[in-house]
């Protein structure tokens, strides 16, 4: 874990005691460094305010669906913190019922749902490969909508 992580929760907790103690969750957008560090950095600047993982991503990696009010900290590719975020709202929807007006909260690419479509596909294609899984339009995916609570 980069030093910067635990640095932004005690910074954060300095100004929210009520916030638990324990560090939260802390990691990177995507699987790739341009695109991780394009998200960090979208996150940073205020227009990513959302993301969606598959479910089945989810369940292959171990990582638990979010919960409204969780923390987390989100890094850039190297580890390096760069926000905390607080989520706000967890809607699990098909991939086919992911709206234009989720696409645009998510801040990537040109903010259009077809834009969101086909970088998304790709994106679950990739992490999906070698499971039991496919992408397809009834894939489920945790719509999670977050609030930047701390920039480092």
């Amino acid at each position: 874990m980069h030093p910067s992580v635990p640095l932004l929760w005690q910074r954060f907790r300095v100004f929210n005691p009520s916030a638990p103690a324990d560090l939260p969750d802390a990691f990177h957008f995507c699987d790739n460094q341009e695109d991780a560090n394009t998200c960090a950095n979208l996150v940073v600047a205020g227009r990513k305010r959302a993301t969606a993982s598959s479910l089945a991503e989810l369940e292959i990696t171990g990582v638990a669906l979010p919960k409204v009010d969780d923390y987390a900290i989100v890094t850039d590719w190297e580890g390096q913190a760069k926000a905390v975020i607080q989520t706000k709202s967890i809607d699990v929807k098909t991939f086919i019922e992911v709206t234009e007006d989720f696409a645009r909260e998510e801040g990537e690419g040109d903010l259009t749902l077809g834009w969101w479509r086909t970088a998304h596909r790709a994106y679950y294609e990739r992490v999906l490969a070698g499971s039991q899984y496919q992408v397809h339009d009834e894939l489920q995916i945790a719509c999670e909508r977050f609030e930047v609570v701390m920039t480092a």
